[in-house]
């Protein structure tokens, strides 16, 4: 007997990501680019303790949280994370207060960098992102169940089979309508910055 994956509920750590290893990426990346422990605290919408925790791998994050402090240093996800297939690491998995998302695969070119997520949003949560950095855009395709996702004051929905896209450098949601999860592919497009 098979049995199914843990559903996402409300929010909770993300225990999976490797909290020393994300913790140690986010102090290199805050770093590099020359801003405070205050400063991100401020730009992220978090608590300048949080982030600490996080640097020092003390806390364990939410999938709100990371996105946060992501957008905050203005670089993708996965910059915080361990990638998938890295020898003898599990694939990194996220939880939000509706979403579980497994990180699948990260496609890097020229000016683009893609992350691909296998997405389950969990029935009766509704999951409200913060804005990612400018020109990020959401793509996703559903598997299974009714999805309302896309900006906070406009969302769409779609069926099994069917696609949602939207800039999601502003508010978004993710909620299952009706009793069933959604299973659904998530996949994140950053544009890079241009060099200077």
């Amino acid at each position: 007997m098979e049995s199914s994956p843990p559903r996402p509920g409300p929010p909770r750590p993300a225990p999976d990501v490797g909290t020393h290893e994300a913790g140690r990426r986010l102090r290199r990346l805050r770093q590099e680019r020359g801003v405070s422990l205050s400063a991100l605290a401020r730009r992220a919408g978090v608590g300048k303790a949080t982030l600490s925790g996080l640097e020092n791998g003390t806390r364990n994050p939410t999938l709100e949280t990371l996105q946060a402090v992501s957008a905050g240093l203005g670089v993708p996800l996965t910059a915080l994370l361990t990638p998938p297939g890295t020898a003898g690491e599990p694939a990194p998995v996220m939880h939000g207060a509706a979403v579980e998302v497994t990180l699948l695969q990260v496609f890097d070119d020229a000016t683009v960098t893609y992350e691909l997520y296998r997405m389950r949003v969990a029935a009766g949560f509704t999951q409200v992102s913060q804005p990612h950095q400018r020109g990020v855009t959401e793509h996703v395709t559903v598997f299974a169940g009714l999805l309302r996702a896309g900006p906070a004051d406009a969302p769409s929905v779609a069926g099994v089979g069917e696609h949602i896209s939207w800039a999601a450098d502003v508010p978004h949601t993710y909620q299952a309508v009706g009793p069933e999860d959604v299973v659904a592919s998530l996949l994140m497009r950053y544009p890079r910055e241009p060099a200077p």
